[in-house]
Formats: structure tokens, C-alpha cells, sequence
């Protein structure tokens, strides 16, 4: 049935993940937040620690941060995860992606004595 999004639990999720189902995907990008279990801010942040794991490019942190904040993530749970995510993706990830951070905040590391 075309256009009819199926509601599936988590399995039913995982196995169309597992197989690459690019029907699955492109609906729950229609779909956008409502589509998810999380919340817009949670699955911002989510998304920013996965920038910082790829060890991704500045002008890709911006519009994840404005989705955090615009979500209600504050700045302080920000930084937050980017301590939290040390443990997991190393120090060296952590001192690369701070400063990409702070200027998706509006913060210029290299200007602060």
C-alpha cells in the first residue's frame, strides 16, 4: 500500500534497519520527530554526539546545535554530552569537536583568555 506508514515496534524497526529497508527509512524521514520515541531535544543532542564521534566538519555543527537549542537543550547540556562521550569516543575527538561546539554556540574559544 503506497503512502500507508506502518507503525512497528522496536524489532519490527531493528530488522528493517538490519536489511537496509529504504522504503522504512524514507518514511520515518517524512515522518520527521513525530516518528521517533524521543524527544526533539534528546534526539538533537543524539545527533550532535554523533557529529562529534564522526569527528564531523564545523559548518556541520550549527544547525544540529540550533536544533538542540531550538529543541530546549541548553548550553550546559550541551557541553554535557561532550563529556559524557569522552569515555567512548577518546579525548582527542573531545578537544576537536569543543571548539567546532562552542562556535555552533556563538562562542569563539580562541577569543577567551
Amino acid at each position: 500500500m503506497k503512502g500507508v506508514v506502518v507503525a512497528l515496534d522496536y524489532v519490527g524497526r531493528l530488522r528493517r534497519l538490519a536489511i537496509s529497508d529504504s522504503q522504512a527509512a524514507d518514511q520515518a524521514a517524512e515522518a520527521g520527530w513525530a516518528s521517533s520515541s524521543l524527544s526533539p531535544k534528546t534526539l538533537a543532542l543524539a545527533r550532535l554526539a554523533a557529529l562529534v564521534a564522526i569527528g564531523a566538519s564545523e559548518p556541520s555543527f550549527g544547525d544540529l546545535a540550533d536544533a538542540a537549542v531550538g529543541a530546549g537543550a541548553s548550553p550546559d547540556e550541551i557541553v554535557d554530552v561532550l563529556v559524557g562521550l569522552r569515555v567512548v569516543v577518546g579525548a582527542p575527538r573531545i578537544v576537536a569537536a569543543a571548539p567546532k561546539v562552542a562556535l555552533a554556540l556563538g562562542y569563539d574559544l580562541d577569543g577567551v583568555d
